[in-house]
């Protein structure tokens, strides 16, 4: 390639790339943009994907025509006027069924683009269960808007076998709001620590309150360390500790048969993480491909765009929150739909996380769970570091310290894991009843 060409290519700036975007239909700048983030976020820039997306050549020059063409400027006004036009012929179900593939696409890059420190926190989580609430709402009036064509082959086994996942999806809810109560013990192991310490009422910290922060620091980490196999047997003992006793028949039932939740239950067995194997495997190996055969392409496009948020959602939640035999695994993303490219930086970001030091032993991502592992760790260093009493001024400014970020860590998980269990709480009801609906619908067509 010529080096003026390439000069000119490397001299475009954010205002140049946004005229280049001006000229191109909505779904290709979709796709733009996504090419221009992802050059970005890798140290590339604009020229770099301009560069290495202009076809080879084998002679040193490119004519300026060429040059015009890749950047969309050759024939830019026919281009927007034949956009015009296409849209303009397009059905309403086209438009409402690109209108659900672009909320999508907003709705989860909005989700990738978040801060570290926002990332993976009960506050995205919730933002996360909010996204895939909104897309839900639209693909179920889809649904019910075009339920004689749902009622018909293929779409009918597609719609049937998306419902089939629903019903796994709702197994998930539930084990991951079990997950949630496990958190929310955990707080509440935490919170008698503070409580421990608690000298509003003493000028000084005596041995006697040490005493009862190492016991109850004891039992929380048999709490949290304990495997799947046993956690539900302790989980279910010591969350009926809090106020909820129960008859040891009871009790030795459910370690032998059945899981710890007082609403649920399922077999030990029961994986969460082949539960979303199933979604996954059920989804990736056939992906419907846009642009065929007219409308029952559309709608089975819809149905696969659905059917893969569904288990994404579910995958990052089990991800960060601890459930019966969580674990990570990977899958691919089509990149063919304009909401590929935020899974994707999404997925990786995620996987990324799973890989650091400090999260590999982890019994989940969320961010809360590392704040409360790093002031069990503090709160367990000061105790173990004082072996005489009465405390020195100095050691009692430590401890007092150590105790109220204790404190605020458990005041903010309270109130984030309250909102997070309604939110997931709604999400279970809007799957149940977008199935019983979309059933209904399929029977009475």
């Amino acid at each position: 390639m010529n080096k003026s060409y390439e000069k000119n290519l490397g001299e475009l700036d954010l205002y140049g790339e946004l005229s280049y975007l001006q000229l191109l239909p909505f779904s290709s700048w979709l796709l733009s943009v996504d090419r221009i983030d992802f050059a970005r976020g890798f140290g590339g820039g604009f020229s770099d994907i301009l560069l290495a997306e202009m076809p080879s050549t084998s002679s040193s020059s490119m004519s300026f025509g060429g040059f015009r063409s890749i950047l969309g400027f050759g024939n830019d006004h026919n281009q927007v006027h034949m956009e015009e036009v296409k849209n303009d012929s397009k059905s309403p179900l086209d438009r409402e069924l690109e209108r659900f593939q672009e909320q999508v696409f907003t709705q989860f890059h909005a989700l990738s683009s978040s801060s570290p420190d926002e990332f993976l926190s009960i506050f995205w989580i919730s933002k996360l269960l909010d996204a895939f609430i909104v897309c839900q709402e639209d693909f179920k009036v889809i649904l019910l808007n075009n339920s004689e064509n749902f009622s018909k082959p293929p779409l009918d086994k597609l719609l049937t076998e998306f419902f089939d996942r629903s019903i796994k999806a709702l197994d998930i809810c539930n084990a991951v709001r079990d997950g949630i109560e496990k958190v929310r013990l955990w707080g509440k192991h935490l919170a008698i620590v503070s409580s421990a310490f608690d000298s509003k009422q003493r000028n000084m910290i005596g041995e006697g309150q040490f005493r009862r922060a190492r016991k109850s620091l004891t039992d929380l980490a048999i709490v949290m360390l304990d495997d799947h196999k046993e956690s539900g047997s302790v989980f279910s003992h010591r969350n009926r500790s809090f106020g909820r006793p129960n008859k040891g028949k009871d009790l030795n039932q459910r370690k032998h048969g059945h899981s710890r939740s007082l609403s649920w239950s399922v077999p030990n067995s029961w994986s969460a993480t082949k539960q979303l194997q199933s979604m996954s495997n059920s989804l990736t190996p056939f992906p419907p491909r846009g642009n065929e055969n007219g409308g029952n392409s559309s709608l089975q496009n819809c149905v696969f765009t659905m059917g893969f948020v569904l288990m994404f959602v579910l995958w990052t939640v089990v991800a960060a929150i601890p459930c019966q035999d969580r674990g990570l695994f990977n899958f691919s993303i089509p990149r063919q739909f304009s909401w590929g490219t935020p899974l994707f930086f999404l997925q990786a970001r995620i996987l990324d996380e799973s890989k650091k030091r400090e999260r590999k032993n982890s019994p989940g991502l969320l961010t809360e769970i590392q704040q409360m592992e790093k002031s069990i760790n503090l709160i367990s260093d000061l105790i173990d570091s004082v072996h005489q009493f009465p405390l020195t001024e100095e050691q009692q400014k430590e401890v007092k310290d150590g105790v109220e970020e204790l404190s605020l860590v458990c005041s903010l998980c309270k109130k984030g894991l309250d909102t997070l269990d309604c939110k997931l709480r709604e999400v279970f009801r809007k799957i149940m009843y977008c199935r019983t609906e979309g059933l209904g619908t399929l029977t009475s067509t």
